[in-house]
């Protein structure tokens, strides 16, 4: 199956990690999707932990997860606000629902603790979020990248290019 024009949303909220949100973007779009930046407003600028800007170009109220073959969710300290926001968490967790990847890297399961995407599966993160993955009903595995259903997981920026092919290969099966 081809990706073009495949629509994936990566999440964007202040304080992530540059590389885990540019590098699937870059990739995503590479392999032929149209990658949206979803935030908590439309056209506000996220500052990344270094201050690198991302432009949210469709806001968490107006993303629908129907919308979508994937949703990435970037590390950094993004996940502690994006699990703040109603909109976005209703994204995630419809998304999950329907069956679409639902990727997180690093701190990104953070966000998935806070959904029921993470009850009875195998998963990766940062190894300082393990007993969060593991309280919110998953088993903490860890490897470079981790598919248990539609849920993807990595652990740090070194293991983007295993976290990004998991991607692809789950939109291409589709």
């Amino acid at each position: 199956m081809s990706l073009v024009g495949k629509r994936v949303a990566v999440l964007v909220e202040q304080q992530y990690q540059e590389m885990e949100v540019w590098y699937p973007v870059y990739r995503l779009r590479e392999a032929g999707c149209v990658v949206e930046l979803v935030g908590p407003e439309a056209g506000k600028t996220y500052a990344s932990k270094l201050g690198y800007p991302a432009k949210a170009t469709l806001s968490a109220a107006d993303a629908k997860a129907d919308q979508f073959a994937a949703v990435v969710i970037p590390g950094g300290f993004a996940p502690d606000y994006i699990r703040r926001s109603p909109a976005l968490l209703a994204l995630v967790r419809d998304a999950h629902a329907q069956g679409k990847p639902v990727a997180a890297i690093c701190h990104g399961p953070w966000v998935l603790c806070s959904t029921t995407a993470l009850k009875g599966r195998k998963a990766t993160c940062f190894h300082s979020i393990k007993d969060d993955v593991t309280n919110a009903g998953g088993t903490y595995v860890d490897q470079e990248v981790c598919v248990d259903g539609n849920v993807i997981t990595s652990r740090t920026p070194e293991d983007l290019p295993a976290f990004v092919v998991a991607i692809i290969e789950m939109i291409r099966k589709g």
